[in-house]
């Protein structure tokens, strides 16, 4: 993964948008270290949606389909949402500006 970001950056320049979630510490580190050893800034920001709504949108995908395998990370990923950095979570109902507005998260 971050051999290919440090490609497409090479290539295009500009900023690098990477919509992931990383629900494994060690990953989030590997990927940490291996973009910063590139000298490629890294700011995180947590999208959230609650509990009942991402297993509606799972249960309602219309392109994937139900997916049990999206299904059983739903409570790994709501432990990793309680112990992230407070202060970066946005919820669906707030503006995208408030994004790009935000502070980095801590590492």
């Amino acid at each position: 993964m971050v051999e290919t970001a440090r490609r497409v950056l090479d290539y295009t320049g500009g900023t690098l948008v990477m919509p992931m979630t990383v629900l494994v510490e060690q990953y989030w580190r590997e990927i940490s270290a291996g973009l910063a050893h590139h000298g490629i800034p890294e700011r995180h920001f947590v999208l959230h949606a609650d509990h009942e709504t991402l297993r509606e949108r799972t249960e309602a995908d219309t392109v994937l389909g139900p997916s049990p395998f999206r299904l059983r990370y739903l409570e790994p990923y709501a432990e990793a949402a309680r112990t992230s950095c407070a202060g970066l979570t946005f919820t669906q109902g707030q503006a995208a500006a408030s994004v790009s507005s935000a502070r980095p998260a801590c590492r």
